[in-house]
């Protein structure tokens, strides 16, 4: 199994042992219950990125050498999972690429350093894997650290927003992207919440209860 150790000093000038390696079976529940505490009405009342991680380990597109976690000290704090996707290129190629997500951190580790350092590595291996490009949406504040611009000036569009600055792209392979122009979709799996709802709410009861929020920022 591929891992990451090494020794951090935090701002409290303590040693910490942080560890990055491959999810197994028996770490299932705890990275949902982390990815729903990091998620808890952030985006929306309540979230569903917990269950998209739950669908996405049976989906075809799963990479599970890139199905990662970071424990501080022996305790889960941050997990990021990957999928294979593709640009359709205006040419009527299918261009192979990957994504990922959610990167969740525990909420009391958010902001601290951990999903950047999380995020490196994990592009790190899927570079090695062959990786070209990673397409993403999230916050260019946070993924711009990493190397990510607006795919739009890289000539890939969003299919639901072609110009969405929030859709980010980095080529792992210097000069991956020349030449392509085209359209990416989120992979379907990512939609699995919308697909069974009814299944969603029974998975989503198998967790304690928590209150939904309505809170400014959220995306719906």
């Amino acid at each position: 199994m591929d891992f990451l150790n090494y020794n951090n000093t935090d701002n409290k000038r303590t040693e910490k042992n942080i560890t990055i390696r491959r999810e197994t079976e028996a770490d299932y529940r705890n990275v949902e219950n982390l990815v729903r505490e990091s998620f808890w009405n952030v985006y929306r009342p309540g979230c569903y990125e917990h269950y998209v991680i739950h669908c996405y380990r049976s989906d075809p597109a799963f990479v599970p050498e890139l199905d990662l976690i970071m424990e501080l000290d022996r305790e889960l704090i941050g997990q990021v999972m990957y999928v294979r996707s593709e640009i359709e290129c205006d040419d009527g190629r299918k261009e192979p690429i990957m994504t990922f997500g959610p990167i969740g951190i525990a909420p009391e580790y958010k902001r601290q350093g951990y999903g950047k350092r999380l995020l490196d590595y994990s592009m790190e291996k899927a570079k090695e894997m062959g990786a070209g490009a990673l397409a993403i949406t999230g916050n260019i504040l946070f993924y711009g650290k990493s190397g990510f611009v607006p795919a739009k000036t890289k000539e890939v569009r969003y299919f639901d927003d072609p110009d969405a600055d929030y859709f980010l792209i980095k080529e792992l392979t210097s000069g991956f992207l020349d030449g392509i122009s085209g359209t990416y979709k989120d992979p379907a799996g990512y939609f699995v919440c919308d697909k069974n709802p009814e299944e969603f709410e029974k998975y989503e009861a198998t967790f304690p209860p928590k209150e939904k929020l309505k809170l400014p920022g959220q995306l719906v």
